[in-house]
C-alpha cells in the first residue's frame, strides 16, 4: 500500500504548505483515513515527535513521522508495516538516507516507549491530547467551563456520522435503505438515513439512486436550520450564501412551489452547486454569482425578470436570470461564512487556520452580511441567521448587535442548536428573525 501512503503524504504536504482541504483530494478510503487522522491529531503527533527528538525535523520528515505514529497508535496496522512503510515512504519522497534512518529510529523508539506523558496543566493537556490550539481550548474553558470544554475538544477527534438525504419527490427512505442494502438503518424526519461507518461511499456515489437525484449526502442539522424559515407554498426565498447548495436543495425538495434565488460570491463554488442542481433536476431554483455585501445587489435583484433561461446557465453579476422575483423576499436564509468550530470533526483543518484576530474579523463580516441582506426582506417576512459554529462571538453577539441597531426586527423563538440535541448532528446555530409589518 505504499502508493496510497504516498498519496496521503502528498495531500498532507499540500495541506501544511498551501492550506488545501483534505476531503477534496479524492483519496482512497485507506489514504483518507491516514490523512484525516493525522490532521485531526496533528498537535498530539507533533508533541509526540518532540519527546523523541532533540530537534524537530524538516516539515516533510515530520509528516512521514506523523503518518507512522498515527498508524502505530491509532490504526489497525501491524507495527512492522507501519514502521517499514514509513521508511520506504521517506525514500520514495526523496528525503534522503538520513531521513529514512531517522524515521526508522524514531518510530522504533516510539513503539518501545509508548504514548508520551502529557503536561499536568489542564488547558495545555486538553489542547495537546485533542489537537485543538491552546487559545481555543482556553476560550472554551472561559465560555463553557472545564468539563464541557474538554468534551467539546474530545468530540473533534470522533469520526462524524454520515447521512443520506432522500428526495421525497422521487423516492422514500425505506425504499432507498432496501435498494442500497443498509439493513436496520436509522431514519430521521422521513428523509435522512444514517449510514454505518463501513458504508461504501464510492459505491453510493456511483449508484443509480444518487445519479438520478434520489439521494444526496447531508447532515440532518440542515433540516433543523431550514425548517426555521417556516416557508409557505409559493413564497420567494433568497439563499444568500448558498454554495455548495445543500440547504438550497433541501428547500427545493421540501416544497417545489417555492421561488428560490441562490447566490454566492464564488463562481468556483457555484459551478459545483450548478452540477448539484443539474443532478437533482430542480425547476424552482435559479443561481446567480452575487456578493451579499455588494452595493449593486439592489439593482441586480430588482432586475431579475421573466427571461426564459435554463437552470444550467450560471448567472454572473449584472446579467439577468429567471424567475420572477421582486426586490423583496418572503424568506431569507443566511448561512454565513464562519470559523467552522461546530464541525471540526468534519473539517479538521479549520482549527489550525483560525486565530483570535480572524475570529473577530469573521464576526464583523457576519454582522455586515446580516445587515446587508436584511434590507431585502419583506415586512412580515422571516430571516434565518445560521453558522456552523457555537461561539457566542459569531452567534448570539452578532444577533444582539444587529437587533440593537434594527428595532424593526425581532427574534422569532429561541435559537436552534442541533448538535446539542443529537451528537450525530453537526454543530449549527440558527436564529429566526422577523421583520415587523410596517404601518
Amino acid at each position: 500500500m505504499l502508493t496510497e501512503r504516498e498519496e496521503a503524504y502528498r495531500v498532507l504536504l499540500l495541506w501544511q504548505k498551501d492550506g488545501a482541504f483534505i476531503k477534496e483530494s479524492g483519496l482512497s478510503p485507506f489514504a483518507m483515513e491516514i490523512a484525516l487522522g493525522v490532521c485531526r491529531r496533528h498537535l498530539y503527533l507533533e508533541y509526540f515527535i518532540k519527546t523523541l527528538t532533540k530537534r524537530m525535523p524538516a516539515l516533510e520528515v515530520r509528516i512521514v513521522l506523523e503518518m507512522g505514529l498515527f498508524q502505530l497508535f491509532f490504526m489497525d496496522v501491524p507495527d512492522y508495516a507501519a514502521i517499514n512503510s514509513s521508511v520506504e515512504l521517506a525514500r520514495s519522497a526523496n528525503l534522503g538516507d538520513g531521513a529514512a534512518s531517522l524515521v526508522n529510529a524514531v518510530l522504533r523508539a516510539a513503539r518501545k516507549a509508548g504514548a508520551p506523558e502529557l503536561p499536568p496543566q489542564r488547558v495545555r493537556r486538553v489542547s495537546i491530547e485533542n489537537s485543538v490550539p491552546e487559545w481555543i481550548v482556553r476560550r472554551w474553558f472561559d465560555i463553557y467551563g472545564g468539563d464541557e470544554a474538554e468534551a467539546m475538544a474530545r468530540a473533534t477527534l470522533e469520526r462524524p456520522t454520515e447521512w443520506l438525504r432522500v428526495n421525497l419527490q422521487k423516492a422514500s427512505a425505506p425504499v432507498i435503505v432496501q435498494r442500497l442494502g443498509i439493513p436496520g438503518a436509522s431514519i430521521l424526519y422521513d428523509r435522512f438515513v444514517e449510514l454505518p461507518h463501513d458504508a461504501g461511499v464510492k459505491a453510493i456515489l456511483a449508484s443509480p439512486e444518487f445519479v438520478e437525484g434520489k439521494i444526496s449526502f447531508q447532515n440532518p442539522s440542515a433540516y433543523e436550520v431550514v425548517k426555521l424559515l417556516d416557508a409557505k407554498p409559493g413564497m420567494s426565498v433568497w439563499d444568500a450564501c448558498a454554495a455548495p447548495g445543500g440547504k438550497t436543495a433541501l428547500l427545493a425538495e421540501m416544497d417545489p412551489s417555492l421561488d428560490i434565488l441562490a447566490t454566492d460570491p464564488s463562481e468556483h463554488r457555484l459551478e459545483k452547486m450548478k452540477d448539484l442542481m443539474d443532478r437533482l433536476g430542480f425547476t424552482n431554483v435559479k443561481i446567480a454569482c452575487v456578493d451579499a455585501l455588494a452595493p449593486s445587489l439592489s439593482s441586480l435583484v430588482s432586475r431579475l425578470s421573466s427571461l426564459e433561461q435554463p437552470l444550467s446557465s450560471l448567472v454572473s453579476v449584472g446579467e439577468l436570470a429567471e424567475p420572477r422575483l421582486s426586490s423583496k423576499f418572503d424568506r431569507i436564509l443566511l448561512d454565513v461564512p464562519c470559523s467552522n468550530m461546530g464541525v471540526v470533526a468534519r473539517r479538521p483543518e479549520s482549527v489550525y487556520r483560525l486565530t483570535q484576530e480572524s475570529l473577530k474579523e469573521l464576526a464583523s463580516l457576519q454582522l455586515r452580511i446580516l445587515e446587508s441582506a436584511a434590507r431585502f426582506l419583506k415586512p412580515g417576512g422571516r430571516l434565518v441567521y445560521a453558522t456552523c459554529s457555537p461561539d457566542p462571538m459569531e452567534t448570539t453577539q452578532v444577533v444582539s448587535k444587529f437587533l440593537k441597531g434594527h428595532p424593526e426586527f425581532a427574534k422569532a423563538g429561541e435559537p436552534v442548536l442541533p448538535g446539542k440535541k443529537d451528537a450525530r448532528f453537526d454543530g449549527f446555530f440558527a436564529q429566526a428573525l422577523e421583520k415587523v409589518v410596517e404601518g
